[in-house]
């Protein structure tokens, strides 16, 4: 006799679902029951979040069988197969069926939903049917997606026809094993994007899929199977997902704004996406006109048609190849690419770079080689013996090895000598002539001077010399310009020019009324362009060698940068003697002005500072992750953070931050710049800085933001501690929340204020080991997740960066370790 069965996580045989009941995991995670998506009349058995308020569905059962009514019924047979039947009048018409072929006698069926989401079918402790095999448009943490070489199930996401509609779409993530096995997204019977091999840490056409505290990558590759899959901390809830229009993304719940939160574009959509569209040995760069190029050592194999923009021919050796013994043949490296489709490769897992070389170097057929692994310098050798296709720009680390004409890499070296030297004779011909007509020019000033009355003579000799100076500065300056705009260094930034009569009368000619402050690089000043915007001109004080090299050093950093945490810069002024970068103006200029100071700060209530100090960790996260370019600060403190008008932080001031590129995290530097109280003790003694010297300055700004204290200047009458010792102890006893400034006390505020603390705390541990990184600090600040126990921090029982160095004469200018300091005080 069947028995309904509702809300419990098992369903045994002679036991029932029908529409309106459900299962729900133990958890309470998931929910098992019959829906109808969006606008849709139809009945679907699905499993959705049950703790996400708007029914985010992840599984669909019968999606290419929809039923028209709600007469489904959900149940289990004594041999352990799932069905969906249609009750009518008459009779009953299996919708869907978990059919399996299985060695097992079954005997004892129980079907189950599990807290990860995955529908499964165990007999005893044995697996016989998983929903996690099959899965839909949507993959959970600890799916699996790649081969299962024994059984044959290929586990692959397909995408939704629509958001009313759960039937298989146009696009589908799958794992092509032939070859050495690499992702794909296939559009119907189209191969659409390639997603590349995996390289250790990613797959090589998925830059932007990285490893962070809330989750662990794993490749497997062996006999049996073959397989991706991800980890994530339990309580966090994250799903990746393929919409109906291709674009792959992962998401997380955050439960503050009851909202998906889009935390990684896995699939970046431009005009190099789609697969080989530069044909053989073709190299594909979107931000290129047109972008498609022949890799070096190549030419166009139709000339005709790749003018005509149809590059699917692709490209050839300039110089064919010839099978003789090896000696005529060599290998050019390149780097910063997405490695060849390698289907056809052949791969050893155990074999070095060396290795890989020689095995490609002895035949003839194979046309490049690379390293597998980019984590152990290219461990494991991957071999090409046909095209090279789908290859594009990339800022990537794995390298690629082609094979050439010894003649080609010979002629490659002469060209490029050639070219430097072709280089080297136009910027002495260009700056000696620009230098011939200034130094004409100031013969001309000095002869016109010289004509002036007897009287003036003393004062004339004043000007003449002014004159002269003035003009060789000029001359020199220029000549210096026109040599680096030809060394080969220049970089390509688009940045508006704004002319100096322009600025000059937007700020009223630099009125000390339209001045703001004064920092390292120089005076900011407000001004109003004609057009009504209103900005900060940042102007370098001519007396300012610190600020020179900080101004070439932000616009290279921040130009390329764009996010709503980050301060904008708009353009730049260099002319005559005047050097200023133009920034949007921030109304409520820097949050050190308003938190320390005691009218201001009382004006700050609890949410509006958390925002301020979830907007900075999103900006950081920006830099050190999500950016074109890896940036450390390298400054980051109260003075440099703007407030927009609706007190939205801006990270500002990037004259000494530092870009990466790759995976490069971390250098070592003779000169460490920086600001007293913020500075981490491995950059301070060592040199050493990285992502997590940030992820040091982040932590002690939190903590100031919380009390209003400056941890530099913090002094308490019963100890010796700094803010930073402070909150410790405070820490140590539950006493946290006196840390906090005492209008922030008793608005209901008080838990996300202790959780605030304790993550500034996890921020500011001694070793850069402990600390989080700013992807899991914003995981954190967001989500409500177990937070680990804080080590104690740097600089404590009264330990300040200014004591380690206090043996030097000069504590601005000293050495420790023999790394030179030059540490900044609040700018």
């Amino acid at each position: 006799m069947l028995t309904s069965c509702i809300a419990t996580d098992t369903l045994s045989p002679y036991q029932f679902i029908r529409d309106g009941g459900t299962m729900v995991s133990s958890g309470e995670m998931f929910e098992l029951g019959f829906f109808s998506p969006a606008n849709s009349q139809n009945r679907y058995l699905g499993i959705w979040y049950k703790k996400v308020s708007n029914r985010t569905v992840v599984w669909v059962a019968n999606r290419d069988a929809p039923l028209n009514s709600t007469s489904g019924v959900f149940e289990i047979s004594s041999n352990g197969i799932l069905q969906l039947v249609y009750v009518g009048n008459n009779f009953n018409t299996t919708i869907w069926s978990s059919s399996f072929v299985s060695s097992m006698n079954v005997t004892n069926p129980v079907a189950q939903i599990l807290d990860t989401g995955n529908l499964v079918v165990t007999e005893e402790s044995n697996t016989i049917w998983q929903s996690f095999d099959h899965p839909g448009d949507t993959y959970l943490p600890g799916m699996k997606v790649g081969k299962d070489l024994i059984t044959g199930i290929d586990r692959q996401w397909t995408s939704w026809k629509s958001l009313d509609d759960p039937s298989s779409g146009q696009y589908a993530i799958y794992m092509d094993t032939k070859g050495f096995p690499q992702i794909f997204q296939r559009r119907g019977s189209k191969l659409h994007t390639r997603f590349g091999p995996w390289n250790g840490v990613r797959f090589s056409g998925m830059p932007s899929l990285i490893q962070n505290p809330t989750s662990v990558n794993e490749f497997v590759i062996n006999d049996k199977e073959i397989y991706f899959k991800v980890h994530v901390h339990s309580s966090v809830v994250s799903r990746m997902y393929l919409d109906p229009e291709g674009d792959l993304t992962r998401m997380i719940w955050v439960d503050l704004t009851q909202s998906w939160s889009l935390i990684l574009a896995a699939i970046t959509t431009d005009s190099c996406s789609a697969y080989g569209l530069c044909g053989p040995y073709g190299i594909c760069n979107s931000r290129s006109f047109p972008v498609c190029s022949c890799i070096e050592g190549f030419e166009p194999k139709h000339i005709e048609e790749w003018n005509a923009a149809d590059w699917s021919s692709g490209c050839v050796l300039r110089t064919p190849l010839g099978c003789g013994n090896g000696t005529e043949h060599g290998f050019r490296r390149f780097s910063g690419v997405k490695i060849p489709d390698t289907r056809t490769a052949w791969y050893n897992l155990s074999m070095n770079l060396k290795e890989c070389e020689m095995k490609c170097s002895r035949n003839c057929s194979c046309t490049a080689y690379a390293g597998l692994d980019i984590r152990n310098g290219g461990s494991g050798c991957l071999l090409w013996f046909g095209d090279l296709m789908d290859v594009r720009e990339y800022n990537e680390t794995q390298e690629l090895y082609i094979r050439m004409a010894r003649s080609e890499l010979a002629s490659v070296t002469n060209q490029d000598s050639a070219s430097n030297k072709k280089k080297t004779v136009v910027i002495a011909v260009v700056s000696t002539s620009i230098c011939l007509v200034m130094a004409c020019l100031t013969l001309a000033v000095y002869a016109r001077i010289k004509k002036r009355k007897s009287y003036m003579k003393r004062q004339g000799k004043t000007n003449l010399r002014n004159i002269l100076n003035y003009n060789l500065e000029n001359f020199i300056s220029l000549c210096v310009n026109v040599v680096s705009s030809y060394d080969g260094r220049k970089e390509d930034i688009d940045l508006p020019f704004f002319s100096l009569p322009t600025i000059a009368k937007s700020t009223s000619n630099f009125s000390v009324t339209n001045k703001l402050g004064q920092g390292g690089f120089g005076p900011v000043y407000k001004g109003i362009l004609e057009d009504g915007r209103e900005i900060a001109v940042k102007r370098l004080s001519k007396s300012s060698k610190q600020g020179l090299d900080e101004f070439k050093n932000e616009v290279r950093c921040i130009a390329k940068l764009q996010h709503r945490n980050l301060v904008k810069l708009i353009g730049y002024c260099i002319q005559g003697d005047e050097t200023m970068l133009i920034y949007e103006y921030m109304a409520n200029k820097s949050l050190d002005l308003i938190i320390f100071d005691t009218n201001g700060s009382s004006m700050l209530d609890w949410p509006q500072r958390f925002h301020i100090i979830h907007g900075i960790a999103r900006g950081l996260l920006y830099l050190h992750q999500d950016s074109r370019l890896r940036v450390i600060h390298r400054d980051l403190k109260a003075a440099n953070i703007l407030l927009d008008n609706d007190m939205n932080p801006k990270i500002s001031d990037f004259g000494l931050a530092r870009r990466f590129k790759g995976i490069e995290t971390e250098a070592n530097t003779n000169k460490v710049v920086g600001t007293y109280g913020y500075i981490s003790p491995e950059y301070a003694v060592h040199g050493l800085f990285s992502v997590k010297s940030d992820v040091f300055s982040f932590g002690v700004m939190v903590l100031e933001i919380v009390s209003g204290k400056k941890n530099r200047d913090f002094s308490h009458e019963q100890h010796r501690d700094n803010l930073l010792g402070h909150a410790w102890e405070l820490f140590k006893e539950h006493r946290s929340l006196e840390l906090a400034n005492p209008q922030l006390r008793g608005m209901h505020a008080d838990s996300e204020i202790l959780r605030t603390i304790h993550i500034a705390l996890l921020c500011v541990q001694h070793h850069a080991e402990d600390r989080p990184t700013m992807s899991y600090v914003v995981v954190m600040l967001d989500h409500e997740i177990t937070l680990p126990s804080p080590k104690q921090p740097a600089f404590y029982n009264g330990v300040s960066l200014p004591q380690i160095i206090a043996s030097s004469s000069n504590p601005t200018d000293s050495t420790v370790n023999n790394v030179t300091m030059t540490l900044l005080d609040g700018r």
